[in-house]
């Protein structure tokens, strides 16, 4: 069964194959390669070393589970109060448990090693992460576990001290963070950078690339649907758009108010607009990394970004020079980066001349990249935690 859904699967991520002779072959080769990789995982089953329970207590917690790892949950219903899954990955066997049941004392803790994922954006919310944090403390104090790692949603402006003393650097027990936006103490030894992804609090759903999501014409030559926050840059692009004219080639639908809730109708009409146009326009909000980067990579609309750094105590870290979008950028995004919105108008006039087989190819490149990043992720936090938890072979 496994085998026959890693080939659907790439029937399905490579609709556009079969009149393209040298990506048949290249198509082929990956075929093969993947078929070696079961067999391989298959007779390394056996050998499953480390047993992780992931306990998905932020919304990130999905974003990593359904579209890192493309795991599965049951029920599939979202408003369900308890929802699991588990996989097999390296050597290792994941489950994940959310949902407003997953409670402190309330649940089987199963295998020796947690992964909690918590949300550390404001106070209130900071409260609830500590309490679960000294919920495994206490676990690892009976020796019920043996190993925490934590995958937390960062404050927007960097303000993470309060998990410091938690970790094992700093005489705590959590051995591994993986934080969120461009945290300065991220150190690539046990600090590392984690994805914001897309808002799977809004039920953002796992997209899958269809032909006519590459082929087609859209009509639209960018989009922006967001808040704009008053003498905030978003004022000076709604300007720059409407002074040109773009404003009537582009999808534009500005609020003055930011709405946590979408109602059914604003959602289908922020996934269409990501669906029908070319480009989707990311200026900074509280923080320069918004869900909206990685939506449009799933729909295939290529990112502008506001390069800027917002206020804060984000910034370059010991490992990585390029702050803002560290992550994405030392991944290689094929994203537009700019420095102003003054830059825009010479964009999009480039982009009315843009042939349709150009941006065919630029959605393709969009997808592949954002495709391999989410695999690339999700290899580095199996080899870490495997590093990590696994006693390593002294002989």
């Amino acid at each position: 069964g496994f085998t026959d859904h890693v080939a659907l699967g790439n029937e399905e991520w490579n609709p556009w194959d079969a009149d393209e002779k040298n990506e048949l072959a290249a198509y082929q080769q990956r075929y093969e390669a993947n078929l070696k990789m079961i067999k391989y995982a298959r007779s390394h089953l056996e050998q499953t070393s480390l047993r992780v329970q992931i306990w998905g207590k932020a919304a990130i917690g999905l974003y990593l589970w359904q579209h890192i790892f493309e795991g599965h949950l049951e029920p599939a219903d979202m408003t369900s109060q308890w929802r699991e899954g588990s996989q097999k990955a390296g050597k290792t066997y994941f489950s994940f448990l959310t949902g407003p049941s997953v409670v402190p004392g309330y649940f089987s803790v199963e295998g020796e090693h947690v992964v909690l994922v918590l949300n550390g954006r404001e106070p209130a919310k900071i409260v609830y992460a500590t309490q679960w944090l000294h919920y495994a403390r206490t676990l690892m104090e009976t020796r019920k576990i043996q190993h925490v790692a934590v995958v937390l949603l960062g404050n927007e402006q960097c303000n993470n001290t309060w998990i410091q003393p938690y970790l094992k650097r700093n005489g705590g027990f959590v051995n591994l963070l993986f934080v969120t936006y461009d945290c300065a103490f991220v150190n690539e030894e046990d600090i590392f950078q984690w994805p914001l992804g897309v808002a799977t609090y809004r039920s953002f759903p796992v997209v899958e690339p269809s032909w006519s999501m590459l082929h087609d014409p859209r009509s639209y030559l960018c989009n922006f649907l967001g808040t704009v926050y008053k003498n905030s840059s978003r004022e000076t692009l709604i300007k720059i758009l409407k002074q040109d004219g773009f404003d009537k080639l582009c999808w534009i639908a500005a609020r003055e108010q930011w709405q946590p809730q979408e109602t059914n109708e604003s959602f289908k009409n922020y996934q269409d607009a990501l669906l029908q146009s070319d480009l989707t326009l990311c200026p900074v909000g509280i923080n320069t990394e918004c869900y909206r980067i990685y939506e449009a990579c799933s729909y295939g609309s290529l990112p502008v970004i506001e390069d800027v750094m917002t206020p804060g105590d984000c910034g370059n870290s010991s490992m990585y020079h390029s702050a803002p979008l560290q992550l994405l950028k030392t991944m290689g995004a094929p994203f537009i980066f700019i420095k102003n919105w003054k830059e825009l108008p010479a964009i999009l006039e480039k982009e009315k001349k843009i042939s349709l087989q150009e941006k065919i190819q630029r959605r393709k490149r969009l997808l592949e990249w954002y495709r391999n990043f989410k695999a690339w992720m999700r290899q580095k936090f199996i080899n870490t935690l495997e590093n990590s938890f696994l006693p390593s072979d002294k002989g």
